[in-house]
């Protein structure tokens, strides 16, 4: 069997096979040995009948495709190790000469990884955000526990206001004809949440319980339902009931209450210590993006178009996944956004391209700096995740395939690349505090009950 390759041009790879004429004989044989019950030739029992007269039944050319599928994987494994070539995608083959008692001669053109253009990635200067955590975020964090924890009491005596729970039932016309999702019952609606169309919320503000009105609306001209997009909408509203939220005083009573710490500065310092991890994750982020654009402005890669849908193919899989997570499905999510397959599908492109993109620059240094994941720190990374599900080694094991150890690895080598730019990188600290501060105590403020 012997394989040439031909050339390499615009990352493609493109490869010729000869099959001397006893091999590909010796693959027929076996095609014949593995499809002769297929076979019904007349003065044989099924299966019976000599390979030649099969032939002459049939024609020559019935085992040749069988034939084929034994012969080409053979030579093009061996044309992919001997040429060092990383393919990205299956290879395209063309048969030039097939007939018994001659050698086989084809083609293939196979989409191998580009070659990496890649300039300076020692000593890169790069920002990193370093994210001081205020007591205001704190507060912040104390206040969303407070509403976690409020009770809804009955408001009885006013009208309804800003930060109330209106229970409605409602009835919406476009048109003087109802339409799909613009009828409900016993609808807890949150005034000054922005859930409902612009203007609804604020015509319920005011209403009594027991009151009934007209409210008129407008859907935004950039409506998901195209249907409704710019269109005049009439909804009856019946206020039923109306409910506001108490909160519980922030004290070491509370703290108690909602936490396992005896008092406020115990929980406060908790809420304290997890944001700081968190914003230390964040600064890690931060610097890996910072690395990744400067080392993009660096390289100089030709991406094959296939590396960039199988990257979409992914993207949008794990979209898919997350919203059924959410108790959605695409094919729904799909129609209420109005969105075409095909749009849907650009969406994640440039995405798609860069990830590819970043990938194969960080492949590039790992292979440079012959940065290696050995059998101990795979051990260590796989103990690691079965403690974090509570699960012995034993058990986690029990349950990855090789492609999950792979995947694994290819996590560390990555992690391990990063640590390898970061060691050898110029770090600029740039400072910030989280500027929802602010906004974050007056929401916290407005939630507080001011009927007193």
């Amino acid at each position: 069997m012997k394989v040439n390759l031909e050339k390499i041009e615009k990352n493609t790879a493109y490869l010729n096979f000869e099959v001397d004429e006893v091999d590909f004989d010796k693959a027929i044989e076996q095609a014949y040995k593995k499809n002769a019950k297929r076979f019904n030739v007349p003065g044989f029992r099924r299966g019976k009948a000599p390979r030649r007269l099969v032939e002459l039944h049939y024609g020559p050319e019935v085992f040749y495709e069988d034939a084929v599928q034994i012969l080409l994987p053979e030579a093009y494994k061996k044309g992919v190790e001997e040429f060092k070539l990383q393919p990205v995608d299956q290879p395209k083959f063309d048969i030039q000469q097939i007939e018994i008692g001659q050698p086989l001669k084809a083609t293939a053109e196979v989409t191998v990884k580009p070659e990496v253009n890649l300039k300076e990635y020692k000593g890169l200067e790069v920002e990193k955000f370093v994210y001081n955590v205020t007591d205001g975020e704190v507060e912040k964090e104390l206040a969303k526990i407070q509403e976690r924890n409020s009770r809804l009491v009955v408001v009885e005596d006013r009208p309804a206001k800003e930060y109330d729970i209106a229970v409605i039932d409602f009835k919406g016309t476009v048109d003087d004809k109802p339409f799909d999702g613009g009828t409900a019952e016993n609808y807890p609606l949150e005034l000054g949440s922005g859930m409902f169309i612009k203007g609804f919320e604020e015509q319920v503000i005011g209403m009594a319980v027991g009151e009934t009105k007209d409210i008129n609306v407008k859907f935004p001209d950039d409506y998901n339902v195209k249907e409704l997009a710019s269109k005049d909408a009439v909804f009856n509203v019946h206020l039923k009931e109306l409910k506001k939220k108490e909160l519980l005083p922030i004290d070491d009573e509370f703290a108690k209450d909602v936490s396992e710490f005896e008092t406020l500065d115990e929980l406060k310092r908790d809420i304290k210590e997890k944001l700081q991890q968190k914003a230390k994750s964040v600064e890690e982020g931060s610097l890996k993006a910072s690395i990744v654009n400067k080392l993009m402005e660096n390289a100089e890669i030709d991406v094959p178009d296939v590396m960039i849908d199988h990257e979409i193919e992914r993207l949008m899989m794990d979209f898919a996944i997350n919203l059924r997570f959410s108790g959605y499905d695409l094919k729904t999510y799909l129609e209420s956004t109005g969105v075409t397959p095909e749009e849907f599908r650009e969406r994640f492109r440039d995405q798609a391209k860069d990830n590819v993109k970043s990938s194969l620059v960080l492949e590039e240094i790992g292979n440079r700096e012959n940065i290696t994941v050995t059998d101990e720190e795979l051990n260590n990374k796989i103990k690691e995740l079965a403690d974090t599900y509570k699960k012995s080694v034993e058990d986690y094991e029990k349950n990855l395939k090789a492609e999950d150890k792979e995947r694994i690895k290819d996590s560390i080598w990555t992690e391990k690349i990063f640590d390898f730019l970061i060691q050898n990188a110029v770090i600029k600290e740039k400072k910030e505090d989280n500027k929802e501060d602010n906004k974050a105590e007056d929401n916290a403020d407005n939630n507080m009950d001011t009927d007193k």
